[in-house]
């Protein structure tokens, strides 16, 4: 049974006595890319904007990939992509999606 005092999921602390953290803390690095169109509002509420972007460092340098951001975007800013090979699906695509007709 756990007492009054004592937290169930923090080890107690003797006074003095420091906590080391093992380990190296590695952040992944961000590809700049710059927003070069304003494609259109995505989202079920229009919370997200989809822009056509270019990339300008790494090993997709110079392909220009659609994506979707969130927050206030406009055409000259630059994003931090932590990946390069997946691109946002088109919006709009139509009643049967992706252009593709019905016979």
């Amino acid at each position: 049974m756990i007492e009054k005092n004592q937290s169930p999921k923090q080890p107690q602390q003797k006074a003095g006595e420091e906590i080391k953290a093992e380990g190296v803390v590695d952040f992944t690095r961000g590809i700049p890319a710059e927003v070069k169109e304003i494609v259109a509002r995505a989202g079920a509420r229009g919370e997200l904007t989809q822009v056509i972007c270019q990339i300008l460092d790494g090993r997709d340098k110079g392909k220009t990939i659609r994506r979707n951001v969130k927050g206030p975007v406009q055409a000259g800013d630059m994003l931090m992509l932590l990946e390069t090979e997946i691109e946002a699906q088109r919006l709009g695509g139509g009643r049967f999606g992706g252009g593709a007709k019905k016979k």
